[in-house]
């Protein structure tokens, strides 16, 4: 993933699943050591048979951005996780509860394995579930993946399920310890985003063979991305919509607010210097901090390729709700609901849909396009939008529509889109809009 520079960086640190969506499935966590056999999934090198057999290994991996699910515990330890937690008043971070949800597989206590390490950081059941149903019959010969998720393997190979176990920590959820809250985030936490299909691909230790298609299907990049999408919007909506989470004291919960609308600098002067655009897509007051719609504008040029007949209602239903946002929290909440039921009929509407050899251009082509690209006046919505044209460009050099040598030509029209979003402080969002622009004709002359 040439180009990622410091998003993916800051990303990794908050990598994590917790154990609360595992949990539902049932069933004792047993621990990272209980994969981790020669035969099993702990061998050096990937050589099996059936299934590489070294995905420990990349689960180790410390030099790279898919050995991060390991390091999370030991973050906590660290100067920056430390420095948080005193702050907040939390104590050792790494035994608080509001640090743990995310970064270890936080198994309830009656609930642990004889070989469960919280210290082993997100490990595999995070992700997979609770092993204790299934890990006895998931490697024999008379099992198969629907007996093991009916056994309490969570399926990671369906987008939405896969979409809303990464969401609990990469945006958060109603459980303990799983939601960043402003004031995390003013006591240093990195900010929370999350890119479905590309923080998947940093996360891969499989291979997509010929065995892998026959059980669980072919990996449709294009629609993870946009399902991704549409599951990001549902969730931020039902945790707005909850006073619990959409209120801290007197104010607004902040983290659901686009940082950056704020965060500027600030000076006395008779000459005004605005640093931001009107956006045509929120008729809000002007001045009214903005709700951060990062995933709404992904997910509305998602629908106009994959569910046009619902494109516009989800247009309607987020207008009305960013209008909301200027009269008052009770408005706001119920403008929150109408427009996570759509986002939701969006995500089962995509989930069902077919794509084809053209799917991953026209999204790119809807991206970038005059229906969008005027929406891109923050820098949040912008480092979105590079992101998902970086990873659908990846989708079709995988399904054998562009070549890697095509791609690797282009590389370096997307880099200049990932440069006008190096940082928050240096954006400009006419300088991004060309350079996207410019990224997405170089794509499109592949097509």
């Amino acid at each position: 993933m040439a180009g990622l520079g410091q998003i993916v960086a800051a990303a990794a640190l908050v990598l994590g699943v917790g154990a609360a969506t595992a949990a539902l499935a049932g069933g004792r966590f047993e621990g990272v050591a209980s994969c981790a056999g020669s035969t099993c999934h702990g061998r050096a090198e990937g050589n099996g048979k059936v299934v590489r057999q070294d995905e420990l290994a990349h689960w180790q991996d410390p030099a790279s951005q898919g050995g991060a699910h390991s390091r999370a515990f030991a973050v906590l330890a660290g100067r920056r996780g430390q420095q948080i937690a005193t702050s907040l008043g939390l104590g050792s971070a790494t035994a608080a509860p509001a640090c743990l949800g995310c970064h270890a597989t936080n198994a309830p206590a009656a609930m642990r394995g004889d070989r469960y390490q919280q210290a082993d950081g997100v490990g595999c059941e995070s992700c997979h579930g609770a092993a204790g149903g299934w890990i006895a019959g998931h490697y024999t010969m008379a099992g198969s993946h629907a007996a093991n998720v009916a056994a309490g393997l969570i399926p990671l190979d369906n987008p939405a399920a896969r979409a809303r176990v990464c969401l609990d920590c990469h945006l958060g959820s109603s459980a303990p310890g799983q939601f960043v809250s402003h004031r995390m985030m003013a006591a240093g936490h990195p900010r929370i985003q999350f890119e479905l299909d590309l923080f998947s691909a940093l996360q891969q230790h499989h291979d997509e063979d010929a065995d892998y298609i026959r059980r669980k299907g072919r990996t449709d990049s294009a629609k993870f991305w946009a399902v991704g999408q549409a599951e990001a919007v549902k969730r931020s909506l039902a945790l707005f919509a909850q006073p619990r989470f959409g209120m801290q004291g007197i104010f607004p919960e902040f983290t659901f607010y686009d940082c950056h609308s704020c965060h500027r600098t600030i000076e006395d002067g008779p000459d005004r210097k605005l640093t931001f655009e009107v956006n045509p897509a929120r008729p809000g007051p002007f001045g009214t901090p903005p709700y951060n719609d990062e995933n709404f504008i992904m997910l509305s040029a998602a629908a106009q390729v994959l569910a046009p007949a619902q494109a516009a209602r989800f247009d309607s239903a987020s207008r009305a709700f960013h209008a909301a946002m200027g009269g008052g929290r009770a408005e706001a909440s119920a403008a929150a609901s109408r427009l996570g039921a759509s986002a939701a009929a969006l995500s089962d509407a995509m989930a069902a849909s077919g794509t084809g050899a053209d799917t991953a251009f026209r999204m790119i082509a809807a991206i970038s396009g005059q229906a969008i690209s005027p929406r891109f006046t923050d820098y949040t919505g912008s480092v979105q939008a590079v992101m998902a044209v970086d990873t659908l460009l990846n989708a079709l050099v995988k399904d054998g529509r562009v070549t890697v040598g095509a791609a690797a030509g282009i590389r370096a029209n997307i880099n200049r889109a990932y440069g006008a979003v190096k940082g928050p402080n240096a954006y400009r969002p006419a300088a991004f809009r060309a350079a996207l622009g410019e990224a997405a004709r170089s794509i499109a002359v592949l097509r």
